[in-house]
């Protein structure tokens, strides 16, 4: 059975795609064919009348791809230093995306700091850290998400879908993190147990 994710299976509001992201993978495919895995542990949804939205005043030159048709890559630096990685979801014309916060990684990028991979479940706890350890910068904007790009997704694995079902695992909904508008709406999900969540609560 194929395991990509597909435009369609994205074109749906954010806050229904956004706690069904929580246990699938996201895949990194370097220039140089290397390939590197991450289950998907923390996310947030960003949806139309969202004050916390980038697109929520206007259409710019920087948040265009949120109101492209879903399946593609919203990519952006925050503070100048940070990038974050986001999923463009919801139909064509209607901005909406889920930023992807944190990944258990499959397996420690051989660029990762020494210091950091004392804590490999860390590496990519946090939207920045996640976009650092798998280098993921503004060049990969508007990327489609489709198998054999720089990145794309696959579906959870039926074993962490029948842990969940049997109760084993468990979605934590909360309100999302570090921002000053939209701070009661609770979009964020996160997978309870996993090390690799950025802030639990």
């Amino acid at each position: 059975m194929k395991s990509d994710i597909d435009a369609t299976w994205l074109t749906r509001p954010s806050t229904l795609v956004a706690p069904e992201l929580i246990g699938c993978t996201l895949v990194r495919q370097m220039p140089d064919g290397r390939i590197f895995r991450g289950m998907i542990v923390e996310t947030e949804a960003y949806a139309p009348e969202d004050p916390a939205m980038h697109a929520y005043r206007s259409r710019t030159t920087r948040n265009q791809v949120m109101f492209e048709a879903a399946g593609k890559a919203y990519v952006y630096l925050i503070y100048g230093v940070y990038h974050c990685l986001n999923v463009v979801t919801d139909r064509d014309g209607i901005p909406s995306a889920v930023l992807l916060r944190a990944l258990e990684l499959a397996q420690v990028p051989t660029w990762v700091d020494h210091q950091e991979k004392l804590k490999p479940h860390r590496i990519a706890a946090g939207p920045g850290k996640l976009c650092r350890a798998l280098k993921i910068d503004l060049t990969l904007n508007a990327t489609p998400l489709e198998f054999g790009q720089a990145l794309w997704l696959e579906h959870r694995q039926p074993e962490f879908q029948q842990q969940l079902e049997q109760g084993n695992l468990t979605l934590i909904q909360t309100t999302r993190i570090g921002l000053t508008k939209g701070v009661d709406l609770p979009w964020r999900w996160y997978l309870w147990n996993s090390l690799a969540v950025s802030k639990k609560g």
